[in-house]
């Protein structure tokens, strides 16, 4: 039983998804994995974990190799296994989708889930906070999105000559990405090294903020005059067209 925990762990796969591939409450998982031998198992449950694997017999786990292959068969087989009884729970919110889309919003809500679920120390909690400004950024700068693809290609989940997005830049970009992160995991780069580098990324941040803060305070005043040129005192859905409507011809004033 010891080869089969450090297999699923090896493979990344949480006791969520394995509970609900098996059809069993998370308890009973641990139940079964707290048993002396794999043939002590449920024959149906020794049928699906096997069959998940991609393994006849127990003695084959000692052969088993763990690379990008075996491990995207794996979540294919794992996805396909908990795919009917999540769909369920999340696609009556997502009549408004087509299939692929639908998909692609239930499997990232079912990870999203199962990693909260096994978070013990906070740091996917906080991971996926950073995740969430990340989407919410993204429209911003299109290299946001190429390095959602250098992270792709890098895993093993799509073909690093594949160029969804501008193939020119999306090239360029992952080129220098990668240039960076080999000195970073060569051990090359250090923190005294590059201080002066974060010194000027950070006040890069400081700019962008103080610019947005004055956007913020410009638009603010520009809100201010809207209300006192037309003589109401908040905006309200009744005058909200026309304050905005006033706003922008304040703010076209001054171009």
């Amino acid at each position: 039983m010891e080869k089969l925990n450090d297999l699923l762990n090896e493979l990344g796969i949480s006791k969520v998804r394995l509970a609900k591939y098996l059809g069993v409450s998370r308890q009973m998982l641990y139940n079964y994995l707290a048993l002396p031998t794999l043939r002590e198992w449920p024959k149906e449950k020794f049928t699906r974990i096997m069959n998940l694997l991609n393994i006849k017999t127990i003695e084959d786990l000692d052969g088993v190799v763990v690379d990008n292959s075996y491990i995207i068969d794996v979540e294919g087989r794992l996805n396909d296994g908990v795919k009917d009884s999540s769909d369920k729970e999340i696609l009556a919110d997502l009549k408004g989708f087509n299939k692929k889309e639908q998909e692609v919003l239930t499997d990232i809500i079912n990870l999203i889930k199962e990693k909260l679920t096994d978070d013990t120390t906070k740091d996917t909690y906080h991971a996926l906070v950073y995740l969430y400004h990340y989407l919410q950024s993204m429209d911003t700068a299109k290299e946001l999105k190429y390095m959602l693809g250098y992270v792709s290609k890098s895993m093993g989940f799509t073909d690093p000559m594949e160029f969804v997005f501008n193939p020119d830049q999306q090239f360029i970009f992952e080129s220098i990405i990668f240039s960076g992160l080999t000195l970073y995991n060569n051990g090359n780069a250090s923190k005294v090294k590059l201080a002066e580098s974060h010194k000027r990324f950070v006040q890069d941040i400081e700019h962008k903020n103080e610019e947005k803060l004055s956007r913020t305070q410009e638009l603010n005043t520009a809100k201010v005059q809207a209300l006192r040129e037309l003589n109401y005192t908040e905006i309200n859905e009744n005058n909200a067209k026309e304050v905005l409507e006033k706003i922008a011809e304040i703010q076209s004033r001054k171009v």
